[in-house]
């Protein structure tokens, strides 16, 4: 692959992180947020040495897949989302 087809890659795979991050960000429950970011976070680690451009392709999907839930789960959870603050999300 030329340097140019990876950068390409490359972008649209920090591109996807950010999408998945700040959707983490959109949930109103603290322990939905962390999980979301958390999650997010340690499967990219995972990934993070892949080499074989049909299991990153592979993998690529999956995340946008995976992105479409967290949305539709964000918005689902912003119905239903409890009207008091946890202790953790309490700034002093």
């Amino acid at each position: 692959m030329s340097p140019a087809v990876l950068q390409a890659g490359r972008s649209e795979v920090v591109s996807l992180l950010r999408s998945l991050l700040r959707t983490a960000r959109e949930f109103a429950d603290y322990n939905m947020k962390e999980y979301t970011k958390r999650r997010t976070i340690d499967v990219f680690r995972l990934h993070r040495d892949l080499a074989d451009p049909s299991a990153i392709s592979t993998a690529f999907s999956v995340g946008k897949s995976q992105l479409e839930v967290a949305r539709r789960q964000a918005v689902l959870y912003s119905l239903y989302a409890p009207k008091f603050k946890t202790v953790m999300e309490i700034k002093h």
